[in-house]
């Protein structure tokens, strides 16, 4: 019973901490565990610097095998989740976008993901996407806002548009991936692309008006 009661005040504490922050269970370097509370500002100001390393391995598996299948750089493709979602796959915004890589509902219908919530589905998605505004834009901090903030935006701006929120985007991503990027570049000339299935069903981004399209 003496037990019961000297475990009662650590059981309050956890049950209340997440009112404040995010109670997480860190190790020591001799090996100890140790119960931290931490504020959530906090948690954002130990993650915004840095890519954490990716929860599941049947996530980095397919970060890697949609990444590598799209020829783009799995580490920019886990920098784009860590800044969307923060490698929840249940993240929902207040403007409707979905998991890991926060796909829109008609952006996901485009891509034939049938399940957003699903993480393989999802990460196929976007990275799919990821790779079209790379294409159609050429400039990998280009594509990162119009991934943020849609192409249309990026064209009518001539670049990266002036809202902060894609702003800010475009710099959190890029300082997980190479330690940032100075200056706001214009639009790289370019023809649109579509998205398109071959004779074997596979999701092809093509430039419209080519012979592929």
């Amino acid at each position: 019973m003496r037990a019961a009661l000297a475990a009662t005040p650590m059981l309050c504490f956890l049950l209340a901490a997440p009112a404040a922050g995010e109670v997480r269970i860190a190790v020591r370097p001799d090996g100890q565990k140790v119960i931290l509370n931490e504020s959530r500002e906090a948690r954002s100001r130990r993650l915004a610097d840095r890519l954490v390393a990716v929860p599941e391995t049947d996530l980095e598996r397919a970060i890697d095998l949609h990444a590598l299948d799209r020829g783009l750089d799995p580490t920019l493709v886990r920098a784009v989740i860590q800044v969307e979602s923060g490698y929840n796959p249940r993240a929902l915004s207040r403007k409707g976008a979905m998991g890991l890589m926060q796909l829109m509902p008609s952006t996901a219908a485009l891509l034939a993901v049938d399940d957003p919530w699903n993480p393989e589905e999802n990460i196929r998605g976007g990275v799919t996407y990821l790779r079209s505004m790379l294409v159609r834009f050429g400039l990998r901090v280009v594509a990162l806002a119009a991934y943020n903030a849609g192409p249309e935006a990026v064209e009518r701006h001539g670049g990266i548009p002036p809202y902060a929120e894609t702003e800010a985007y475009v710099a959190k991503v890029l300082r997980l991936v190479d330690g940032g990027w100075s200056g706001a570049p214009a639009v790289r000339a370019g023809r649109p692309v579509a998205i398109r299935r071959d004779a074997g069903n596979r999701i092809r981004i093509v430039t419209v008006g080519s012979r592929a399209e």
